[in-house]
């Protein structure tokens, strides 16, 4: 049965980590795997065997949440873009609270302010950079995929952070899903090994900052999330369908509610369970 559970646990775990606004490393700390998973991250050799009948179950979750849920994002995305993008800015939107209530756990001061305020502004400006100053079209391939490998490997080992957050406002988001969901090895294969390297190279670097800068860290990633959201309605694809008319305006923005709704109900959820 506790097997069972531990799948279930996997599957909301992966299902988190592919839904905007919702993160599968902040799922990981409320189901209490976490931790053994960084160890197991930080030095396979040493810790797996410590932690396997406890990993075993929550990889095989979630690889069934991630690839289940990442078919029917594609399909959403491709036939009802406008209002399907809205519904995840909204739940970006709504996740906003609980992740600064999460950054605050240690306490705040202005090192965090600065953190959050230095991170938003070199995300903004890179990111009107790319869309407007150079008016880039980024296209989706081998070495894209590396990237969304790193945003995702990312999301996992850093609480708090969504993949989406890189990928929407740079119109690579829809594309990656549809790739997971079709089960296209020229998008898996770049994708695990951009999250495999990262995994490498980061992982003991966020262990140190949760441990020694938590406040500055989550602030961050606050100020991060903050500024790929303010643009992501902007993306270039988007615009030409998700404001065509009044009509289409006001029902992508009635969406963005559901899901700011959606998303603070789901904090709502998450508060009421203990972390081991």
């Amino acid at each position: 049965m506790q097997f069972i559970l531990r799948i279930l646990e996997g599957a909301l775990i992966g299902l988190g980590a592919v839904l905007p606004g919702i993160s599968g490393g902040v799922l990981s700390v409320i189901f209490g795997v976490y931790k053994p998973l960084m160890e197991v991250l930080g030095n396979p050799l040493k810790n797996w065997k410590k932690h396997l009948m406890l990993l075993i179950p929550i990889v095989i979750g979630v690889v069934v949440g991630f690839l289940g849920i990442a078919k029917l994002l594609g399909f959403l995305l491709d036939r009802y873009p406008g209002p399907s993008v809205f519904l995840f800015l909204g739940l970006i939107i709504g996740m906003l609270p609980s992740l600064f209530r999460e950054a605050g756990e240690q306490g705040r001061n202005k090192n965090s302010f600065i953190g959050m305020a230095v991170a938003f502004i070199i995300v903004l400006a890179l990111l009107i950079c790319l869309m407007f100053v150079l008016n880039l079209s980024i296209p989706f391939n081998f070495f894209t995929c590396l990237f969304c490998g790193f945003s995702l490997a990312l999301s996992i080992i850093a609480p708090g952070m969504s993949f989406s957050t890189f990928l929407m406002p740079l119109g690579l988001y829809q594309p990656f899903v549809e790739g997971l969901g079709n089960l296209d090895f020229s998008v898996l294969i770049p994708v695990a090994i951009g999250a495999v390297v990262t995994f490498i190279l980061f992982v003991r670097g966020i262990n140190y900052m949760l441990k020694h800068h938590y406040s500055v860290m989550f602030h961050s990633i606050i100020g991060i999330v903050m500024a790929a959201t303010l643009l992501t309605p902007f993306e270039s694809e988007l615009l030409s369908v998700a404001y065509a008319s009044a009509g289409a305006i006001i029902i992508n923005l009635v969406f963005a509610v559901i899901g700011i709704v959606c998303a603070l109900l789901l904090d709502k959820f998450n508060s009421g369970v203990t972390k081991e």
